[in-house]
């Protein structure tokens, strides 16, 4: 946006630039030549998104507790392609294990990276700096430790996944990750 004027009106979503602020923000920050996946995201989803790069470009050096709760890696092999796919997402640990939550923020479609770990339960986790390599187990609602795992996560995580969960019909489970 340097050297170029912005009005107020602009800002609120009136003049050229319909759709309002996020809009704008995006298209500035995109530009117009190549629009990207992350042009097309809400300003949380971009945030999370350039978090998620910082975390990985950095090897752990920065991220671990970058949005206000802790975060790792995970790293699962894609069933279909057999390349290995990250995600960053937010952690509860749970003894020697961890849990993570395959909320993907309440949407009616679980994560891509459920269905990978489900084919495959052999993933890596990375926690700042440090990697392990790890086993998953998904816990559904049905389980008689469901209720106690998805209280320690959602507290964890500021009482957001119980939100989710309003937002979906699906049952959103917890993912137990356990080094090995």
């Amino acid at each position: 946006m340097a050297g170029k004027s912005v009005s107020a009106r602009e800002l609120r979503g009136g003049g050229s630039h319909t759709g309002g602020y996020r809009k704008f923000a995006a298209a500035e920050f995109c530009g117009a030549r190549a629009p990207s996946r992350l042009c097309h995201m809400s300003i949380t989803g971009q945030i999370l998104q350039i978090h998620e790069q910082l975390y990985k470009r950095t090897d752990g050096r920065i991220g671990h507790r970058m949005i206000g709760v802790p975060t790792l890696l995970l790293r699962t092999t894609g069933r279909r392609s057999g390349a290995t796919r990250t995600n960053s997402l937010v952690y509860a640990s749970d003894g020697d294990a961890y849990l993570v939550v395959a909320s993907n923020g309440g949407a009616d479609r679980p994560p891509a990276w459920l269905h990978n770990l489900s084919a495959n339960p052999e993933v890596e986790i990375q926690i700042a700096r440090q990697r392990w390599k790890s086993t998953a187990k998904v816990i559904e609602p049905t389980d008689p430790d469901y209720d106690r795992l998805w209280s320690v996560v959602n507290q964890n995580n500021h009482d957001r996944y119980s939100a989710y969960q309003k937002q979906t019909a699906r049952a959103i489970p917890v993912i137990v990750i356990t080094p090995t």
